[in-house]
């Protein structure tokens, strides 16, 4: 490797941890303004209601069986089963234990947190009036399974990424990475389990957590090497 290449290659690594250090702050002073609101009933969370009201009123048969289909799909049983199926495809296809390791690490922090969360700000779910299914008794913000499928499948893609050269391939696999996540977030809004913030702070700390469990991934892969 040239000189050049060198410089190039730790400018490029600085940029990514300023980019990354970017999201984390945003990403955290944004849950923090949302956890706000939901306690308060005020800010974007003022408008959690109407956006509910919505949701139920555009139920149909199709769309419920979509929305319980993608709630399954995210449910705790189910994603710890994808999570260990996954990660012994992933050690047999690298042959080495580190990367799944990283999808376990990435998974068992992200239970913690919705865990930990929910707690922390202790919201009441939307009433039972509007669930469609069984009613749950926990706490709502943030939603566990906006951020837990989220992380799972985000977390998936950037591991296979890190291993696949063709632009279609990786385009399509980040596409239903991104998809699925969506998907099974708004699935929540649409059955009455969550309020529309609980979602979005789901999707918002998954996201700083993905981009800290990644950079931390990337700093021991590179101290090995």
């Amino acid at each position: 490797m040239t000189s050049t290449d060198g410089t190039t290659g730790a400018w490029r690594r600085y940029a990514v941890l300023v980019a990354s250090a970017a999201v984390v702050v945003a990403g955290t002073l944004g849950l923090i303004g949302l956890a706000d609101a939901a306690t308060e009933a005020d800010g974007l969370a003022a408008f959690d209601p109407e956006l509910t009201a919505e949701a139920v009123s555009h139920r149909t048969p199709v769309l419920t069986a979509v929305a319980r289909g993608l709630t399954f799909v995210g449910n705790p049983p189910v994603l710890v089963t994808l999570t260990l199926v996954a990660a012994v495809i992933l050690w047999r296809w690298t042959r080495t234990w580190r990367t799944p390791a990283v999808l376990l690490v990435a998974m068992i922090g992200s239970s913690a947190l919705s865990s930990g969360l929910k707690l922390l700000i202790g919201r009441a779910r939307p009433d039972v009036t509007v669930v469609l299914g069984p009613v749950s008794n926990t706490f709502a913000f943030p939603s566990g399974h906006a951020l837990n499928s989220t992380v799972f499948f985000l977390t998936v893609a950037a591991l296979v990424l890190a291993r696949i050269r063709s632009l279609r391939n990786r385009t399509a696999i980040l596409a239903g990475a991104v998809v699925m996540s969506i998907g099974i977030g708004l699935s929540r809004v649409y059955l009455g389990y969550h309020w529309a913030t609980d979602v979005l702070a789901g999707w918002t700390v998954a996201i700083v957590w993905l981009v800290i469990v990644l950079n931390v991934a990337r700093f021991v892969r590179d101290r090995r090497t």
